[in-house]
């Protein structure tokens, strides 16, 4: 597949995507932030069962599950664990590497610290819409990488939530000057 072995617990995949490189239709960079969500996580859109809006989330791993958030931001999660259970891994951040001046563009944003620090910001940096829901993450346009050498990664309390906030299923490329909020 992808050198990633989405098979596993959505913590342990969160924690392996940092270090690894992402691009969509040829454009992207370093994941240095991610977010475990599990089924049996109430902070999880699978918690209370599938859903039209949740449906991929439920299927095979190693497919996109794109959602809309506050009714503005695109995001991209990647489905983990086996057919069925409701697993995700939420990609937070990306260092951009490739086709920065398209995400400059698309984002309005010459600074390249804020061109995918957060979600939503890296939704609209690499032009991620519902089209990509329930897409095969080993094909095109995504392409995805294992990371050749793996840095230090730390982990804190998920952002933005209201619930299970108390699970440090928040990870991060140690030092990273592109993740959304520094960690602890």
């Amino acid at each position: 597949m992808t050198g990633i072995d989405f098979s596993r617990n959505s913590s342990e995949v969160a924690r392996r995507l940092i270090g690894a490189t992402l691009l969509v239709g040829g454009v992207g960079g370093i994941i240095v932030e991610t977010e475990a969500y599990d089924g049996e996580d109430p902070a999880s859109h699978s918690f209370s069962g599938p859903t039209p809006r949740n449906a991929v989330m439920f299927g095979p791993p190693g497919y996109a599950y794109v959602y809309l958030s506050y009714g503005i931001h695109w995001c991209l999660n990647f489905v983990c664990r086996e057919a069925g259970h409701g697993a995700g891994v939420l990609i937070r951040a990306l260092e951009p590497t490739t086709g920065i001046s398209l995400m400059i563009e698309r984002r309005r944003q010459p600074d390249p610290r804020l061109l995918c620090a957060g979600p939503g910001r890296l939704g609209q940096a690499l032009a991620i819409t519902h089209k990509l829901n329930g897409k095969c993450l080993d094909v095109p346009p995504f392409s995805l990488t294992a990371a050749a050498v793996r840095g230090r990664v730390v982990s804190g309390p998920r952002i933005g939530i209201s619930k299970a906030v108390d699970r440090p299923w928040r990870f991060g490329l140690a030092g990273s000057r592109y993740v959304s909020r520094p960690f602890r």
